[in-house]
């Protein structure tokens, strides 16, 4: 009897925890939903009250008139070609910063650690003066090089890596060792093909972050041919005043890579939160 009793208690306990995670995925998804229906609504129903889940009339001609208002497509390239340059940059500079601080013994290496471990605590305001002088000073505003170079390095993506790399065991670092191998290569035959999930997890993160800056573009770029796609919503909104039916056209478009992104690595990100879980 108390067995069955046990039993009841711990499926209502799975019935609780799945109702919950149903409305908190329910309440996560609402914006999503809500912003493609809106994309395809009237201004009228955009503007009905009670308000409308499905547009009395589906209309595509908003995402038509996102490229009307705005050079759409061009700030779309801009994005692309500055993401996706930046996000390599990054995660190359940050294999490389990460195998010396881990595996490598060197002068100072501690107190480079512990200096990048504190630029993870200092505002993005308090750089963003002298940087842009420095940028300027070299003639790269209005450039993809002035987008790109000054956020090819972040600390947080090294040590993200970091805390992957101390995870491969010594034994594996001297056996390639005596096998003659160099530095370089024990980082690429052995270092970097046992820690590609964590590697793909932080090249999915900086591509989210560098996907969605705004405020450094913004500040380095007064030419429309440079501007990336956060920068060209906000000109949009100007634009298309209250057509917020535009608006969510545009925003639907904007996040298409992020989600095509996301399917692809969905698996290495699950698989290395499952990992770091079983190594705490």
């Amino acid at each position: 009897m108390k067995t069955k009793i046990r039993n009841t208690t711990h499926l209502d306990s799975h019935y609780l925890a799945f109702a919950f995670l149903m409305i908190c995925a329910v309440i996560m998804l609402f914006p999503f939903i809500w912003m493609i229906l809106s994309s395809f609504k009237t201004a009228a129903d955009v503007y009905s009250y009670p308000p409308r889940w499905l547009p009395s009339k589906w209309n595509g001609s908003n995402y038509s008139k996102v490229f009307n208002m705005i050079p759409f497509l061009r700030y779309y390239w801009n994005s692309i070609y500055t993401t996706v340059i930046m996000t390599a940059l990054q995660i190359g500079i940050s294999v490389l910063a990460a195998y010396s601080l881990v595996h490598l013994r060197w002068p100072g290496q501690a107190f480079m650690a512990t200096v990048m471990r504190s630029s993870m605590f200092v505002p993005m305001v308090v750089t963003m003066i002298p940087m842009y002088l420095l940028v300027s000073s070299l003639n790269l505003v209005d450039t993809y090089a002035g987008i790109i170079l000054p956020q090819i390095s972040t600390a947080f993506t090294t040590f993200l890596i970091m805390s992957y790399f101390a995870s491969i065991p010594q034994d594996m670092i001297d056996a390639a060792k005596l096998d003659g191998c160099g530095p370089f290569r024990v980082m690429t035959r052995v270092v970097i093909p046992n820690t590609k999930g964590a590697i793909s997890t932080a090249a999915l993160f900086s591509f989210l972050g560098n996907w969605k800056s705004y405020t450094w573009p913004l500040i380095i770029t007064n030419d429309e041919m440079y501007r990336t796609l956060p920068i060209g919503l906000k000109y949009l909104q100007q634009e298309s005043s209250s057509e917020y039916q535009v608006m969510m056209a545009a925003a639907v478009m904007t996040i298409l890579p992020v989600l095509i992104i996301f399917v692809f690595f969905e698996k290495q990100l699950v698989r290395s939160i499952t990992l770091t879980g079983m190594k705490s």
